[in-house]
């Protein structure tokens, strides 16, 4: 079975370069890969094997499961799980000696506390303790190496925003240090151009308006924007209001080591040797529920509808030939890319046609297998394997081409605010009617009123009406 990858028209960038004006292409996603989920994994698997040769506890899973919430707890307080540039295992190893100590101690004091269970010897409490803290310092080491070569190889799109001749100074630093994990993608400013250190030339392009930064954050899926200096700075008020709206986090980056006073809420470490702290307050954060939610309901219906799934594919490649699943870039949540599935029901003359054309096949004109798939919705049934892998979620604003995210990014006020969550198959814009060429204004002004008034039982309820209304006469 053979597939199809459509590939979207590039968007062209006007950036202002030490050359003079000219059209520059730029590209790629931006990751982040300060989230602490495996460093949680290898600290939780060390306490538990630390516990294997102990035989009593075994019989304690209530006492096992209190052990090793109270290790990473304890990790917590020491700051073991906050983002940290450069972090070596062996900066951590005393805290860790510290706190694995404290949680042993204290599991010995529970045991014995226990009437059902006999005195742990102490040759075993600080075998255990031993193992449990070699783990830790192995496992955490094999993760903090993985981040550093993972951060060397898909570093974060970051704009710096400054004055150009210390900007242009930072951005130099910051590109000879590779392991900081910064792509800068521009420099945000005036453009006016100042006395550059010695032997320091602009080495990325400068991005004076907003339209070109709106479209080198969209272009390249820009996260983060470092500030020289205070981010609340009166020069810095025009682009604050457009970099908020475009969900990106703040940092604030001092260029020339002077003393302060970190803001509260602010979390304080190093760049590239440069004095940083991250602004709290720019991320847009999922209830966890909605993630356990589309897990469950995604495998279920996977299982449940795997024979329609396979008689569909079938179908059409006996049908229409070779190529029954259509592979289609789609923007999602904070603007990265990813790749959306569905059975192909058309055959677009090129891909760049698929990419920047709106309807690109004429019903009337399709098979009758294929109208009766689009007509039903099954066409859309594979996008339950994108929520199992969570590039979706069930219930969110509907993911849209780049070509056309760019487009309308540009027209409708409020569009990229819809790319504060996952996107969904199904969402409060679609149950009310607004499905295939319909208002986009109307389609924007929905899916972020679903954004700010989220809920659990929401997502409950607009999946329970989509049921309900799962026969329709026209696509999404």
């Amino acid at each position: 079975m053979t597939s199809e990858q459509t590939v979207a028209s590039p968007l062209v960038i006007p950036q202002r370069t030490t050359d003079g004006d000219k059209l520059t292409l730029i590209g790629g996603p931006a990751r982040d890969h300060s989230s602490p989920t495996f460093l949680l994994a290898a600290d939780s698997t060390a306490a538990l094997l630390g516990t294997v040769a102990l035989t009593p506890l075994q019989r304690q899973p209530l006492l096992l499961a209190g052990f090793v919430l109270l290790v990473l707890a304890l990790h917590r307080t020491a700051g073991l799980y906050r983002r940290a540039e450069g972090r070596h295992i062996l900066d951590d190893c005393p805290a860790l000696a510290g706190r694995v100590g404290i949680a042993w101690c204290a599991l010995t004091a529970a045991a014995a506390s226990l009437p059902t269970l006999q005195p742990i010897p102490l040759r075993a409490v600080l075998s255990g303790c031993a193992v449990h803290l070699a783990l830790t310092v192995a496992g955490r080491a094999l993760v903090l190496r993985r981040r550093r070569a993972a951060l060397i190889r898909r570093p974060c799109a970051t704009l710096l925003v400054g004055p150009e001749p210390a900007a242009s100074r930072v951005a130099a630093a910051l590109q000879r240090h590779r392991p900081s994990g910064i792509r800068l993608v521009g420099i945000v400013g005036r453009g006016t151009a100042g006395p550059h250190a010695e032997g320091e030339e602009p080495t990325v392009p400068v991005l004076t308006n907003a339209d070109d930064v709106r479209r080198a954050v969209i272009q390249n899926g820009v996260r983060r924007a470092i500030f020289l200096g205070s981010a609340g700075a009166p020069e810095y008020r025009p682009w604050l209001s457009a970099l908020d709206e475009l969900r990106c986090s703040f940092w604030e980056l001092d260029p020339d080591h002077s003393a302060y006073v970190p803001e509260r809420g602010a979390a304080e470490g190093h760049l590239a040797g440069f004095r940083c702290r991250s602004l709290s307050g720019a991320a847009h954060r999922l209830h966890p529920g909605k993630r356990a939610l589309d897990l469950a309901v995604s495998a279920v219906l996977l299982l449940l509808v795997s024979p329609v799934l396979l008689v569909c594919a079938l179908w059409l490649r006996v049908s229409e030939g070779p190529g029954v699943v259509f592979r289609q870039e789609r923007v999602g949540k904070d603007g990265r890319p990813f790749t959306l599935l569905k059975f192909r029901t058309h055959r677009p003359a090129d891909p760049l046609e698929s990419a920047t054309r709106w309807s690109v096949a004429n019903e009337h004109h399709m098979p009758w297998f294929c109208r009766f798939l689009r007509r039903t919705s099954l066409d859309e049934l594979l996008q339950l394997w994108n929520v199992f892998r969570g590039d979706m979620s069930l219930v969110g604003p509907r993911p849209e081409r780049p070509y056309f995210v760019m487009k309308f990014g540009e027209t409708y006020p409020g569009y990229s605010d819809r790319h504060r969550v996952p996107t969904g198959i199904t969402g409060l814009a679609q149950i009310n009617g607004l499905r295939g060429d319909t208002s986009i204004e109307d389609r924007c002004r929905f899916d972020n009123a679903y954004i700010d008034n989220w809920s659990l039982w929401g997502d409950l309820s607009i999946l329970a009406r989509t049921a309900t209304e799962f026969f329709r006469p026209t696509g999404s």
